[in-house]
């Protein structure tokens, strides 16, 4: 149940974190999109702008010349009507005919080709005032062939006045039609487009760096900035310059080589407060999940090592229990021999519970620095020596070889002679007890550069991947089925860890699930 518990809460966990992972990826997301339709409204809103600013400009610029000039020479026009039209609707529901009639008065000034430093031959330039009539009539047998009878309207609205203020209609059509004939360089400079569209940016807040061009049915033209490249994704366009017909050649190019890096600026600041707190949940779920994964693992190896140090201490104990009643047996306590034979049994398992209790104490020296490790010089083939002479009768119990491949020429090294034969003898014991056939080990030594190399290799079970990495750590025992099957309490290798690593080597192992193990130790010589 407890095992449930604990999966589902790390599930529970794992799906909250995801989710808001992916809440503030969305947000992200989202707000950016947001942030790149406001800055295609702004950027559309400036162009539309900057395009009629300059079509005004240039018609200012025109009408200013023309002001200017008239008066200038003091000429007085001469007037001529040169347009004069009639619209008739009729309406049948109500039975009423609406005349509209516009008179257009022209006063011609004769100006002088070179004004416009351009060859046009005999060309006025005038100035328009207009007179619009609207008349409603009931009868409605009014039509187009009654339109100059004396006839009384019912109604009659007369507008008269200069051009200029009824609309300006007539000189715009004058002046475009003009200034179509003009190149476009000499319509708009690219210096004041630059600043125009420079300036509508600002006041919309877009502060980054653009790049325009006008386009001529599709072609780029002499008015473009230095380093303008079309892209699509970035680039806005508007027509510019329309006709009489409300046409236009030419477009205006607006493009922004940093819009994406101007658009998560406006987000960075956000962004980092956002993935700095997603870390900090993500360290801290992580470490809650491995202290939670550890301290699973200390209860499992806890259980372990209580199971286990049970049994060691549970047969040696009953082993001298079993001694001590055999020597009270009164048939047995007058024979010398049986009762030296059992002394000598209670003293062995004495010792070997003591081995057990010092294994534990040493680890827990070790841990609190309290070990004293004297180091000097020794010969590394003599230590490995007297390691395997305290192997010998194990080994001969299980009938098995350790056969010695010393190539090692350099072997003088600075070592605590004692741990170091109880690094050793650990690694030699667990060759022995973890051969489930006939134990054959061999010891190799060989020297690389400045360094000697010990490797210890059996025949026996072998182990996982996962052990590999693990079988340094305290405590840890790859099960192997029965975990009393094999006597022990993962307290040697870690602590053959410690003392090489207190010697400044380095020991690993390499293995092989069911075809053994090889342990290799490295260790710095004497210069």
């Amino acid at each position: 149940m407890n095992k449930l518990f604990f999966r589902l809460l790390v599930l529970l966990m794992s799906l909250s974190l995801i989710g808001i992972i992916l809440v503030q990826v969305y947000w992200f997301n989202t707000s950016f999109k947001n942030n790149d339709e406001q800055f295609k409204f702004h950027v559309k809103q400036v162009i539309g702008n900057v395009a009629d600013k300059i079509q005004k400009q240039e018609a200012y610029n025109f009408y200013d010349k023309i002001n200017h000039y008239k008066d200038s020479t003091g000429k007085v026009p001469k007037k001529d009507d040169i347009l004069e039209f009639y619209y008739v609707q009729k309406n049948p529901r109500t039975n009423k005919t609406i005349i509209y009639s516009n008179s257009i008065i022209s006063e011609d000034y004769n100006i002088s080709p070179t004004f416009f430093d351009k060859k046009f031959d005999s060309e006025k330039f005038k100035s328009f005032s207009s007179k619009r009539v609207t008349e409603v009539y009931s009868d409605n047998s009014i039509d187009k062939s009654a339109v100059n009878k004396s006839l009384i309207p019912d109604i009659r609205i007369e507008k008269i006045g200069n051009l200029d203020v009824l609309d300006n209609a007539s000189f715009e059509i004058y002046y475009k039609d003009f200034a179509a004939v003009l190149p476009i360089q000499e319509r708009v400079s690219k210096e004041t487009l630059s600043k125009l569209i420079k300036k509508e940016l600002e006041e919309y807040g877009v502060n980054t760096k653009f790049e325009f061009s006008v386009y001529s049915n599709n072609l780029a033209t002499k008015v473009k900035s230095t380093d303008f490249k079309y892209d699509k994704e970035a680039t806005y366009s508007i027509p510019i310059f329309s006709d009489n017909e409300g046409n236009s050649k030419y477009q205006l190019l607006v493009t922004f080589p940093h819009k994406k890096k101007f658009l998560l600026s406006e987000l960075v600041s956000v962004t980092v407060l956002s993935i700095i707190f997603t870390l900090i949940i993500l360290i801290a779920y992580s470490s809650a999940l491995n202290q939670l994964i550890r301290q699973r693992q200390i209860s499992e190896i806890k259980n372990d090592f209580i199971n286990n140090m049970t049994h060691e201490f549970k047969t040696p104990i009953a082993t001298i229990n079993l001694a001590l009643d055999a020597i009270r047996n009164p048939k047995i306590i007058d024979d010398k021999e049986k009762v030296l034979r059992y002394l000598q049994m209670i003293k062995d398992e004495n010792k070997r519970m003591h081995a057990q209790v010092e294994n534990v104490l040493r680890i827990s020296k070790l841990e609190k620095k309290e070990l004293n490790i004297i180091k000097e010089s020794h010969n590394i083939h003599d230590i490995i020596n007297d390691a395997i002479e305290h192997v010998n009768l194990i080994l001969e119990d299980r009938e098995g070889t350790i056969v010695s491949h010393f190539n090692a020429l350099r072997t003088t090294v600075l070592i605590n002679d004692v741990h170091f034969t109880n690094v050793i003898v650990n690694i030699l014991e667990n060759a022995i007890k973890y051969s489930p056939n006939v134990p054959e080990i061999e010891v190799f030594t060989e020297n690389i550069k400045d360094m000697i190399i010990i490797k210890i290799k059996d025949k026996g079970l072998g182990m996982s991947k996962i052990a590999q990495k693990r079988i340094f750590e305290k405590f840890y025992r790859e099960h192997t089925g029965d975990i009393h099957n094999v006597k022990g309490h993962g307290l040697g290798l870690a602590y053959v860890k410690r003392i090489v690593d207190d010697h400044n080597g380095q020991v690993y192992v390499e293995s092989e699930k069911g075809k053994g193990s090889t342990f290799i130790i490295k260790l710095p010589l004497i210069n």
